[in-house]
């Protein structure tokens, strides 16, 4: 491969990266992930068979059927979070639930395995928030409360002359007058 082949390949790779990142944080990505792989092992343990040699053990279960559903669930709702961000919050509090569901039906819930990274994917769905983009400056963004109500102007307070409030004690710009002068 030439420098010029390598070149526009690494530049490729980046972009693709660059979109895969800004893909990512539109999405809770990491709660989607946790709780499709908790799916996995809840859906795989009931049907498994582990062969050692000439010998073979298997895990017949009689929850199998609610094993594969619980799993198949779990990968969807996964998807979900990923595909669907607004409904993160439904998807989040269903793998929660059938995270629990599955300590019960699905051997203890993949062995654990599978019940942890359901849950914490679930919990993940719920707590992510989008990144809102800012409007306006920086000064505009710290000018503002964590409420997004603006602050009260402190023009003046420094001095003790605060310029809104009228106390008629003669502190204020207008001493009481709001603007208007009496005439005598």
């Amino acid at each position: 491969m030439s420098a010029e082949a390598q070149v526009g390949l690494g530049d490729k790779l980046g972009r693709m990266r660059q979109s895969f990142r800004g893909w990512r944080g539109q999405r809770p990505f990491w709660g989607g992930l946790l709780t499709l792989l908790g799916g996995i092992p809840i859906m795989y343990f009931p049907y498994a068979n582990l062969t050692l040699g000439t010998m073979t053990i298997r895990m017949a279960t009689t929850a199998g059927a609610g094993s594969l559903i619980i799993g198949v669930l779990l990968v969807v709702l996964g998807l979900t979070m990923w595909f669907q961000p607004h409904s993160r919050i439904f998807a989040g509090v269903a793998a929660i639930l059938l995270a629990l569901v599955s300590l019960v039906v699905s051997n203890f819930g993949g062995f654990v395995i599978g019940f942890l990274l359901a849950l914490l994917g679930g919990a993940l769905g719920i707590s992510w928030a989008a990144d809102k983009p800012a409007k306006g400056s920086a000064k505009g963004r710290a000018d503002r409360s964590d409420d997004g109500a603006p602050e009260p102007a402190a023009a003046g307070a420094a001095n003790g002359v605060s310029g809104t409030t009228d106390d008629l004690s003669g502190t204020s710009p207008d001493n009481g007058t709001n603007g208007r002068h009496r005439a005598g």
